[in-house]
């Protein structure tokens, strides 16, 4: 980070002279922080930067209503937020400085908007005055962030913080939840204004027409093959039981869109999969034998209807689509029946109706089999099964555990073999971002100390934003972290090989020893090989009190869940330099001596 240029103030307030706060006289850093507090936020996770030195010392005033979390990177930063929002419903703050920091940020706005996550994004901004001069670290925010945020704006008058920052809550909240980004400008930071803070608005909840519920109603008992598909965000407890009485009583069965895992509880008869990337081929294909969908909070996007071919989008199945937002109902796929809701509200509303007598008690048994059936683990080639390893994870998690989760490949292995209970949550990008878990996991640790909290991370993403295990040693919580190393980016060397079977260009990677890296920042790393020594591994870094690593080392050409690398190549010839790519895959294969032994200890 460059040094701040000197430059005279134009403002009350000197460098180094913290003004007085008698008669309602604060600076606009004190105002910004003093308004956080007013409007609920409790969390605030950033990158330090000079452009918002004053906000800093804001927030110093506030320091025991506000955490203040102190990260290594503005994308970990943003997505601390980030996971908090989805944990919560409520959004948290990130802060990041002005040019570089916010492009590293952008990130974290991506996945909030496409996750649906209430979050506030604070940048420093270069002085008013400067404005349009190519100034050091000049960008035009509203135009950056315009299409990844729902609002952006920029602050150069201290009197409307309060304004600015309860309006961007409301917006952040409101319909579909998202990302709101509020450019700080230098100056204003530093004026000495007397303004009110305003307090939190009282918003009631948009409930579901009660017509419409009995048209919905109406149209359940019709069905002969309804499917449930469950979304969104911001559910909160009392809204998942609801919704899981509702359907319980219908016998519907339920499918959870993309990384909306825990949104169902996957141990009930009626749960039948996930629909995203690596969904059961088999519920994908009974899936459309449907004649009822039922999208309550989905928004029925690319990833859940398989780029978009699950449905046709003349709607000759009718879709019953339930969402927040009235812009977002019938977007890609026409509806025969939109409600604008809350959905926690129309899942205690939708409970509250006569059950109806289902004919469809063998459709619902089938689709469960399906899922029964996907969760048994083939006998995978090599030493480590990690599909064993989930269905013992699934035995260690605690009732109210918090997993989180990357994107690669290696997140099919939790998604096929794992069930998430009814207090358990699974939370991961949408968006397919990288480096999203560690940052998640730390952040939902530091929100959640009292909870356990497992990240789950390829190789790559690791080291995208690894470094943020760093954070959860500055602030005393113990994350763990189940890192899956095939030494590649899984994802694009399975569609390399799909592509340009044998033909591996830009896909490899080498890596550190991962246990002696946890070890030097004073956590417990352990590397697993072998499938019995999972659990033994996983308990001693529970005990162990300390952010732990485990390293699973897996059979590299088990490219996800169903395939292998062998498995694509099957039928194609291999180039005449076929024996030059086998050397070059086997050594990018784990050595000998580093898979020795079942489970390695290191801290």
């Amino acid at each position: 980070m460059e040094p701040a240029q000197a430059r005279k103030s134009r403002n009350t307030l000197r460098p180094g002279v913290r003004p007085a706060m008698r008669g309602g006289v604060r600076h606009g850093g004190r105002i910004l922080a003093d308004a956080l507090v007013a409007q609920g936020i409790d969390h605030v996770f950033e990158v330090p930067g000079e452009s918002f030195l004053d906000t800093l010392d804001g927030l110093y005033d506030q320091r025991q209503k506000l955490k203040l979390v102190t990260c290594r990177f503005e994308a970990g930063a943003v997505n601390m937020a980030d996971a908090y929002g989805k944990l919560t419903g409520r959004p948290a703050a990130a802060m990041v400085t002005r040019g570089p920091g916010a492009c590293h940020g952008a990130i974290g706005v991506h996945v909030a908007m496409q996750d649906s996550t209430p979050l506030l994004l604070f940048v420093g901004q270069i002085a008013h005055a400067d404005t349009g001069r190519d100034a050091f670290q000049e960008v035009d925010y509203r135009q950056m962030f315009a299409p990844l945020a729902k609002w952006v704006t920029q602050i150069d008058d201290a009197q409307r913080i309060p304004e600015v920052v309860a309006h961007a809550v409301d917006v952040a909240t409101s319909g579909r939840p998202g990302p709101v980004v509020i450019a700080l400008s230098e100056e204003m930071q530093k004026d000495l204004v007397t303004v009110a803070d305003l307090p939190r608005a009282v918003v009631t909840s948009a409930f579901p027409d009660p017509d419409a519920l009995l048209r919905m109603r109406a149209m359940l008992a019709k069905a002969r093959k309804p499917v449930a598909v469950v979304g969104g965000s911001c559910w909160t407890a009392q809204g998942r039981a609801a919704l899981r009485r509702f359907l319980l009583a219908n016998q519907v069965p339920v499918t959870v869109g993309f990384r909306r895992q825990a949104h169902y509880d996957g141990t009930q008869a009626n749960f039948a999969g996930d629909l995203g990337v690596g969904s059961d081929p088999g519920l994908v294909t009974k899936f459309k034998e449907a004649d009822l969908i039922l999208a309550i909070g989905s928004r029925l996007g690319d990833a859940v209807t398989q780029g978009y071919t699950l449905l046709d989008m003349a709607g000759s199945v009718p879709i019953i689509q339930v969402l927040p937002d009235g812009a977002e109902i019938g977007r890609v796929f026409r509806t025969a029946l939109g409600m604008v809701s809350d959905l926690n509200s129309f899942a205690v509303a939708a409970a509250a109706l006569e059950p109806i007598k289902p004919t469809w008690s063998k459709w619902t048994q089938e689709l469960r089999s399906l899922r029964e059936a996907q969760r048994a683990v083939p006998n995978y080639q090599g030493t480590l099964n990690l599909g064993t390893v989930m269905r013992d994870l699934e035995g260690l998690l605690t009732p109210d555990a918090i997993v989180t989760t990357d994107a690669g490949n290696f997140a099919g292995w939790a998604t096929r073999f794992l069930n998430f209970s009814d207090g358990q949550r699974y939370i991961g990008p949408t968006n397919g971002a990288m480096g999203y878990s560690v940052p998640a996991a730390v952040g939902a640790k530091i929100a959640f100390p009292e909870r356990m909290v497992v990240s789950m991370v390829g190789d790559g993403g690791f080291m995208m934003t690894g470094q943020e295990i760093a954070t959860a040693f500055h602030h005393g919580v113990a994350p763990i972290v189940l890192l899956f190393n095939n030494q590649m980016y899984g994802t694009i060397r399975m569609h390399q090989e799909r592509a340009y079977p044998w033909r591996v260009s830009g896909t490899a990677l080498t890596n550190p020893d991962f246990a002696r890296l946890i070890d030097a920042y004073g956590g417990h790393g352990e590397v697993v090989t072998e499938t019995d020594a999972f659990t033994a591994a996983f308990q001693r870094a529970i005990e162990s009190g300390r952010p732990a690593l485990i390293e699973l080392r897996m059979n590299p050409d088990q490219i996800t869940t169903r395939a292998t690398i062998a498995d694509l190549r099957a039928g194609k010839a291999p180039p005449k330099a076929a024996a030059k790519v086998k050397r070059s895959a086997r050594a990018a294969s784990p050595t000998p001596s580093r898979m020795a032994g079942a489970s390695k200890k290191r801290g």
